[in-house]
């Protein structure tokens, strides 16, 4: 926390310690109603206390969801109230994730931003800067490093459990025949639509937190679908500097899914099917915290399978029990590092590693070759 911030806190009578955090949060569309409202509000320390979105349907919305709420039509009427807030969350469409977290951070505010936090590793390595200059908390909604499955396979990795690691297999993929429209799905360079960006900056992230720096990026990017403007089906192949080699595929076209995890050792394998449970949970409007809930927590049937020689689809290997998700420990680990001054549990720098990995791969797919990279 910046020392301007805590003589303001103080000037007020009443220290940070003392009481929540207050949280603004920038938009209240998918990102921001089903995961950063719902994780703010289930976090002690944390207070959602102002919203913004232009549709007054979102506005009665996010007060029905949160009545103690203060909703408002526009981002500059959040960051015009910076004075009455200790960190603002930008929830927003892309394409503003730039301007509107340079505005809060010139406004003596912390941020958290929705990934990816920006177009180019450059952009973000310049956020990074002014955050540092400032004294400023600057960090990357990565909620994925936080799911039951990438928490697994980063515990089976730290224990030895495969040996060393060769291959790391990740995929996203959906089976969506039919584009739904809107930014997300945009050509337009300037909305940071596609898929490469959205489901690809989870997988680089998860990626380089595992293995560390990329030496090297091949892509191949196809738009497959009858209308569809962005890529929708893309696959990315990385050599990390130790010697591990990641395949990342993510897609909206994929008839048939794959494993979400397939990691090969030098002992041992790991695949594990399914999606993490927490994003369906959270849009059900179950909550962290809801009595009778175990958050996180799958079934059995759900668990992935370790061993050597044989095809886990067909019984090979023993089940491992999967780690609960735990998306909350993200906003406990914000609030922390606003109270102490501590690390945030996603950098700024992070972001622009994995940023850096999708441009080379952008750049890959675009001229039909391997992109070298300095580790």
């Amino acid at each position: 926390m910046s020392e301007k911030r805590e003589m303001g806190e103080k000037s007020g009578g009443t220290s940070a310690h003392d009481r929540a955090l207050r949280v603004g949060l920038l938009g209240y569309g998918l990102a921001g109603s089903v995961f950063h409202a719902p994780l703010i509000a289930a976090t002690e320390g944390l207070r959602l206390d102002l919203v913004s979105t232009a549709s007054p349907e979102r506005q009665a919305q996010a007060r029905a969801e949160h009545p103690q709420v203060r909703t408002v039509d526009t981002a500059e009427a959040v960051l015009d109230r910076a004075g009455e807030l200790d960190l603002i969350v930008l929830a927003t469409p892309n394409k503003t994730h730039v301007p509107l977290a340079t505005a809060a951070l010139e406004a003596g505010l912390p941020v958290v931003v929705d990934k990816p936090l920006a177009a180019t590793a450059a952009e973000a390595e310049k956020l990074a800067a002014l955050a540092e200059d400032r004294g400023l908390l600057l960090s990357v909604f990565q909620n994925r490093r936080w799911d039951n499955d990438f928490r697994t396979v980063r515990k089976l990795i730290e224990e030895g459990a495969l040996g060393d690691v060769q291959r790391f297999e990740s995929r996203f993929e959906r089976w969506r025949p039919q584009p739904k429209g809107g930014w997300r799905e945009s050509g337009d360079p300037a909305e940071i639509g596609g898929l490469l960006y959205d489901l690809g900056s989870h997988l680089a992230d998860q990626a380089l937190t595992l293995f560390g720096p990329v030496v090297s990026v091949y892509a191949e990017s196809d738009v497959r679908r009858p209308g569809a403007e962005a890529d929708d089906d893309t696959f990315i192949a990385l050599t990390h500097a130790g010697g591990v080699r990641s395949h990342l595929w993510v897609s909206a076209t994929a008839a048939l899914l794959g494993p979400r995890f397939r990691v090969l050792g030098s002992r041992a394998g790991y695949t594990k099917h399914g999606l993490d449970p927490q994003e369906a949970a959270l849009r059900e409007g179950l909550r962290p915290g809801d009595e009778g809930v175990e958050w996180g927590v799958e079934p059995r049937s759900g668990w992935g399978r370790l061993g050597a020689g044989a095809s886990a689809r067909m019984g090979g290997g023993e089940p491992v029990p999967t780690l609960p998700g735990d998306y909350p420990a993200y906003y406990a680990a914000i609030e922390r590092a606003l109270r102490e001054g501590g690390r945030p549990p996603v950098t700024a720098r992070e972001a622009a590693a994995a940023l850096r990995v999708l441009e080379a791969a952008k750049r890959s797919a675009s001229e039909g070759r391997t992109v070298s990279l300095d580790a």
